[in-house]
């Protein structure tokens, strides 16, 4: 298989009360027309719009609000918004403990105080992340659409101590985007198609875009997504969304639907720097079922808040990896307005500072990638409830419901990864140990020594892409692959808009350089200022 369709169909944008009305079923999911917006979609008048965890903590304290009162409220924004009137179809799921949960930190926030900034605050995760509720795990998918979690995963439980009501789970591209060459993003087959809010005709981007559109349309305050190589930041821009790929190992993937365990990570999606700070906050920390975290111990923060300082550009030397760029010329053109503003912020602009090994480990990448789906997938199935216990299974079971599961596009990619050999064959050792030298030492190390950057940047992606189920995704251009197969750092900001669509920017770093790129974020974030909601358009009209 060519480069050019591992990045634009999958790579790039793969990786990680009761059910929504809308399931797999073809007759159901057809999205390219869009039905028009309802009034309450594209007023101002939901209260909780664009509101920050902060507001919501003070609302608490005054009374305003309760944490039972917010979940009702985002519960009937769910119902509005995403069920009917525009259909936005993000969540996939929402969970019927919720109100109980709110109404029990309620009493304890009465009795004792609250936890910490995230005590009483509704939060939306992606439905590849387990939960041992009343609530499914299936990763979009109708083979494990009855699946229950033995055990909530880590971070689910660290959300959990931390005082945050999980609302729901929100849909994704099927199999975190890895089992087509010819995938729709925001697709599943238990799911159906998810839009972007800001026009609905408009592909929200990577297979975590239920929690990019549902963020940017206010159906939560917050929201965990996951990546292996574009599934945070590609939905996070396409939704102007402020979305963090953590350092791999910095939080836990236990229990986590996987693709691979050198490039997955879950992580924040926000509408604000500050908030994805907090979020992070409460998901980093060391998993003893997770090796990788081992050096979170050392390397994690409590509370990165404390990064946040609103002068954090002055004095950063910031390099532009132009060679991101030229994809499109009016997100140059942002881009270029973005980085004037980091300089007169008191940037150091080194322009251009490219990566030399851009392009140089697209194959290596794809060849990891197949090797590690099948071995650990067959190790996450063989501990779950579900009844297909192999990745063999699976391939049957969508053989055996193709016209529910596979009415659009096939599963290429899983019969590609079921034919690699064991994580002991020769050819994936020199696969990985290629795609760590390329990236890591040939690449980001490399380029942030010579050039002795705090980070650089690039454009994180194109604006979104008109939804097309019968040729799959048109993936531009972007910029997640050398943080994402590195295993580094990265965060991406709203940065502009084209024709009334979002395009963010990404700031690449170093391992565990997340303090840093939450110090030149917020800056930036500070410094323009450009989210906005968004208004539900029925089509782009020019």
């Amino acid at each position: 298989m060519s480069s050019s369709i591992d990045r634009r169909q999958f790579v790039r944008l793969g990786a990680a009360a009761g059910t929504l009305a809308l399931t797999g079923d073809a007759s159901r999911i057809v999205t390219t027309s869009p039905a028009r917006p309802t009034r309450s979609a594209t007023s101002s008048a939901f209260e909780l719009d664009e509101v920050t965890i902060a507001q919501l903590q003070d609302d608490m304290t005054s009374g305003k609000h309760t944490s039972r009162s917010l979940v009702e409220l985002y519960l009937a924004r769910i119902e509005d918004i995403d069920r009917r009137g525009t259909s936005v179809n993000s969540v996939i799921e929402t969970n019927p403990e919720a109100l109980a949960i709110a109404d029990a930190l309620d009493r304890e926030r009465r009795d004792r105080g609250p936890r910490g900034p995230l005590h009483g605050i509704p939060v939306l995760i992606k439905d590849n992340i387990d939960t041992a509720d009343r609530m499914r795990t299936s990763a979009g998918s109708l083979a494990l659409a009855e699946a229950v979690a033995p055990r909530d995963a880590f971070i689910v439980r660290r959300l959990r101590a931390a005082g945050a009501v999980i609302i729901g789970k929100t849909n994704l591209s099927e199999w975190a985007n890895f089992r087509s060459t010819h995938s729709v993003s925001g697709w599943s087959g238990r799911g159906g198609q998810t839009r972007n809010p800001y026009i609905l005709d408009r592909n929200p981007c990577g297979s975590s875009s239920g929690t990019g559109a549902a963020i940017a349309a206010n159906l939560a305050t917050v929201g965990v997504g996951t990546e292996t190589d574009g599934s945070i930041v590609c939905p996070s821009s396409a939704n102007g969304l402020v979305g963090i790929k953590p350092t791999v190992g910095l939080v836990s993937r236990s229990g986590i639907v996987p693709i691979s365990h050198t490039q997955d990570t879950a992580g924040p999606m926000a509408r604000t720097v500050t908030d994805a700070a907090i979020l992070l906050g409460a998901l980093a920390g060391a998993d003893a079922d997770d090796a990788a975290t081992a050096p979170s111990r050392s390397h994690g923060v409590a509370d990165y808040r404390q990064f946040l300082k609103a002068d954090g550009l002055r004095g950063a030397r910031i390099g532009v990896g132009r060679n991101y760029f030229g994809f499109n010329a009016q997100v140059d053109r942002i881009m270029d307005d973005g980085i004037a503003a980091m300089r007169s912020a008191g940037a150091v602009i080194v322009d251009p500072a490219n990566l030399a090994t851009k392009g140089k480990f697209d194959d290596a990448e794809f060849d990891v990638l197949l090797f590690e789906f099948k071995a650990d997938l067959n190790a996450y199935l063989a501990r779950s409830a579900s009844p297909h216990k192999t990745l063999a299974a699976l391939i049957q079971f969508n053989a055996q419901n193709r016209d529910r599961e596979m009415p659009y596009f096939g599963q290429e990619i899983f019969e590609m990864s079921e034919k690699k050999g064991p994580l002991t064959s020769p050819a994936y050792a020199a696969a990985l140990a290629k795609c760590r030298q390329q990236s890591r030492t040939l690449g980001i190390d490399a380029l942030l020594a010579k050039h002795r950057l705090d980070a650089f940047v690039a454009p994180t992606g194109g604006p979104a892409w008109v939804i097309d189920l019968l040729n799959g995704d048109h993936f531009t251009g972007g910029s997640s692959t050398p943080a994402a197969v590195a295993g580094y750092a990265s965060i991406t900001v709203p940065a502009g808009f084209i024709h009334g669509l979002p395009v963010g920017l990404s700031f690449i770093g170093s391992a565990w350089s997340e303090p840093t790129l939450l110090r030149l974020a917020y800056g930036f974030e500070q410094a323009t200022k450009v989210r906005q909601p968004p208004k539900f358009l029925p089509t782009f009209t020019p």
